[in-house]
């Protein structure tokens, strides 16, 4: 990942519904859910979280399949993890211990 597409995948996450998007695709894990699962849990009308849901897919952040008449929304992991990545890369300066805390409650998460 470059700094522009960090700077994309931060600006599609700096709104909060997008961001709760997120947050419910990173939850219900690679299964994702389906269009009108998630409008719902996160309150916003099935017009709204289409917008929203193509701003994350263009940041890389979700993906889509189709089964049946349903699209199933999921966390792009690979992206997500390419922006974590991308914030750690240099981690303080050559003194990964500072940043271990962080790596560390991730894993427990």
């Amino acid at each position: 990942m470059d700094e522009r597409q960090a700077v994309m995948a931060f600006a599609a996450l700096g709104q909060e519904n997008r961001f709760r998007v997120v947050r419910a695709l990173v939850t219900a894990g690679p299964d994702g859910l389906a269009a009108g699962t998630l409008a719902t849990e996160i309150g916003v009308s099935a017009t709204n979280l289409t917008f929203h849901l193509k701003e994350l897919s263009h940041a890389g952040l979700i993906q889509s399949r189709r089964e049946g008449k349903s699209i199933i929304y999921s966390a792009a992991y690979e992206g997500l993890s390419d922006l974590i990545t991308f914030l750690m890369r240099d981690c303080c300066q050559g003194r990964p211990e500072v940043c271990a805390p962080a790596v560390r409650d991730s894993a427990h998460a």
